[in-house]
């Protein structure tokens, strides 16, 4: 068991009222709140170590360069990365992903082959398009199930000969799919490929292994695991970061510049062209110890046992409430529907009962056609709401319904 009112006394934002109404905050897929302890850390930065990294001999560029790379470090073990190196700090998840698709991609031929699955966030589908539009590349497409599971005999038969890269979602962020990324990376191995996975919604909820996952390249987001917006993760392998040519060109990312030839930075720093954002990765490694004091084990149990008792009540108590994605294993977010309400509308009157939800296609347009809707409006848990909380969600939900009813 874990002490909430512990946990949310350090996060003030909670406190606040939204029309006067104490706020209930449900939209953590799209961004968790901050502890104190990260958005200190973002202000000592500021105030106590505001230098450029890498480039002074001076005290405070040495201390903020050992706080970035003390945080590297420690990415690397919360992923359990094998090489530090390997750690590539960018502006989010979709940089990242712009990052693997721009780049590895001119290593490939035209008429070679990705594949993508239908779950994809529009930022692991909109790079690898424009990297085939520019090499030639064809995209396949694994369609799901009407559980919201992949469909793996499909994905199964979509290798050929060409197929070069998988991209694919760890979590899905509509449908709250857990996928099962050992079994699809393996399959990807097994045919020379390369599996690129998107973890944006996976790092917050669960322990992440990038090696017993197998994937060759893993991305994420501070900002949807307590921690600093503008700060992103990309891990890669040793050996395919090394062929990969630079994704920008700058200051930090060079060996030797001369007007003949410019020769590139060791890893990681040969994908970190510019400054970085110095002030805010140091908060990265405070988000890490803050969800590290609680437990990823006691986190996954208490946003299970929120996500079991709403999914319960609001199917019971609620009639024409419909539910996007009932796969066996699914991540702590619930899509839905009432009936023939506009999800905008179900969304507003909510938010007007201060209960921050979600509404629209999530980024994710290719699956709302599948699923043969415009949109859903989508609540999601995070390690501090409670159980009164989503008592109060279900009871509004209801009110809603009744209203658009």
């Amino acid at each position: 068991m874990i002490d909430v009112e512990l946990i949310r006394r350090q996060f003030p934002i909670l406190d606040r009222k939204v029309y006067g109404k104490r706020l209930i905050y449900l939209d953590n897929t799209a961004t968790s709140q901050t502890p104190v302890r990260v958005v200190d850390c973002v202000s000592k930065m500021y105030t106590h170590h505001h230098a450029n990294v890498h480039r002074g001999v001076h005290c405070m560029s040495v201390e903020a360069t050992d706080m970035l790379e003390a945080t590297r470090r420690r990415v690397a073990d919360f992923i359990n990365a094998d090489d530090a190196a390997c750690v590539v700090f960018t502006r989010g998840t979709t940089e990242s992903l712009n990052l693997v698709a721009s780049s590895y991609c001119q290593l490939l031929e035209a008429g070679d082959e990705i594949i993508l699955t239908v779950t994809e966030h529009h930022s692991n589908i909109v790079p690898w398009q424009l990297a085939a539009g520019r090499m030639g590349l064809k995209i396949k497409v694994v369609p799901i199930r009407e559980d919201g599971t992949l469909d793996l005999d499909v994905y199964r038969s979509l290798f050929t000969e060409r197929t070069r890269v998988v991209s694919f979602t760890h979590v899905s962020n509509v449908l709250g799919t857990v996928n099962p990324v050992r079994e699809m990376t393996d399959i990807a191995h097994s045919h020379g490929c390369v599996a690129v996975v998107d973890g944006a919604q996976a790092v917050p909820h669960y322990k992440v292994d990038v090696q017993a996952l197998g994937a060759d390249f893993y991305v994420f987001s501070a900002h949807k695991m307590y921690g600093p917006t503008g700060v992103g993760v990309l891990y890669g392998r040793r050996g395919l970061l090394e062929k990969m040519p630079p994704y920008q060109g700058g200051g930090e990312m060079i060996g030797h510049v001369s007007f003949e030839k410019t020769t590139f930075a060791e890893l990681p720093y040969k994908f970190e062209a510019g400054t970085p954002d110095y002030t805010a990765i140091p908060a990265l490694s405070e988000a890490l110890d803050f969800i590290k004091s609680v437990g990823l084990d006691a986190i996954e149990a208490h946003e299970q046992e929120l996500y079991d008792v709403a999914v319960a009540r609001l199917q019971t108590e609620i009639p024409g409430f419909r539910m996007f994605g009932n796969a066996p294993q699914k991540c702590p977010m619930i899509s839905f529907l009432i009936g023939n309400a506009h999800h905008y509308d179900t969304g507003m009157l909510l938010d007007r009962l201060g209960i921050a939800v979600r509404t629209g296609h999530h980024c994710a347009q290719p699956l709302m056609e599948a699923l043969g809707v415009e949109g859903t409006v989508r609540a999601s848990f995070a390690v501090y709401n409670t159980l009164e909380e989503v008592d109060a969600f279900v009871n509004d939900v209801k009110r809603v319904a009744e209203m658009l009813g």
